[in-house]
């Protein structure tokens, strides 16, 4: 059995590669938010979060082969927790890499190593911030906003755990923007409008993640976008990926 740490975009085609090779694939997603896998009897799914011990427990407990992390490029605590349970449960861990965007020198567009870096630039601009990062790392846009007194505004998913952190982090009902991607160029720029949104903040989410989109809008809409980097992959060759024919092709001895 593979685990596949999933709920990207990818996920389904990951998935269904796996399965057709004869592998038996429990994809495990933090929420029981809606994903689309495919009808395959090899396929099943399990939800809720794990932390390091949950997942070597489960891992020891489903006789688990190996490991596939497709989870969000920026879900930094869940990899970390993933490589520590399979180095635990002595299993293969394989992380999957998505493709990374060309940002440099793009005009409109500026890039910043973390979210606190973000924050101070988007709001450098003086004027009213969309953000569209997700709920976890909503508070340096807080401060900055009545740091400034500029108009910052959240596009989250509508889960009850995000809206939460929005309250949480004091963002008032209005400013909260509760939909669910992937976004079109123009659903993009309905978003920007209905914020008054002269900055957007996304994170580099690549083509699957729908930057090229949020690209084009802000450009359409005449909005800066501030892009917050990728963090950085550390990934002993032979154990990262970014095609699924090579991810197959590493699999096989463990059927």
């Amino acid at each position: 059995m593979i685990l596949l740490l999933g709920g990207t975009s990818e996920t389904a085609a990951l998935a269904a590669a796996l399965a057709a090779a004869g592998h038996r694939v429990v994809v495990s997603t933090a929420t029981e938010a809606p994903l689309e896998l495919p009808a395959h009897p090899l396929v099943s799914r399990r939800c809720g979060r794990l932390d390091a011990t949950a997942m070597t427990n489960y891992l020891r407990d489903s006789s688990t082969s190996a490991l596939v992390d497709a989870a969000h490029p920026y879900a930094t605590e869940t990899h970390a927790n993933a490589e520590q349970a399979a180095r635990a449960a002595a299993i293969p861990y394989f992380r999957w890499c998505r493709a990374e965007s060309g940002l440099d020198g793009l005009e409109g567009v500026a890039v910043a190593i973390d979210h606190d870096d973000a924050a101070r630039l988007a709001f450098s601009y003086g004027r009213t911030v969309l953000l569209t990062v997700g709920s976890r790392n909503l508070e340096p846009y807080v401060r900055e906003a009545a740091r400034t007194g500029l108009g910052l505004f959240a596009r989250v998913l509508p889960l009850k755990e995000s809206l939460d952190a929005c309250h949480r982090a004091g963002l008032p009902e209005a400013a909260i923007l509760a939909a669910r991607g992937p976004f079109s160029v123009e659903e993009n720029r309905a978003a920007i409008r209905l914020a008054g949104a002269g900055t957007v903040v996304t994170k580099d989410g690549g083509i699957e993640g729908g930057l090229p989109a949020k690209i084009e809008a802000a450009r359409i809409e005449g909005c800066r976008l501030v892009v917050v980097r990728r963090p950085a992959v550390d990934i002993p060759d032979g154990q990262s990926f970014q095609s699924i024919i090579s991810l197959l092709q590493a699999l096989p001895r463990l059927r």
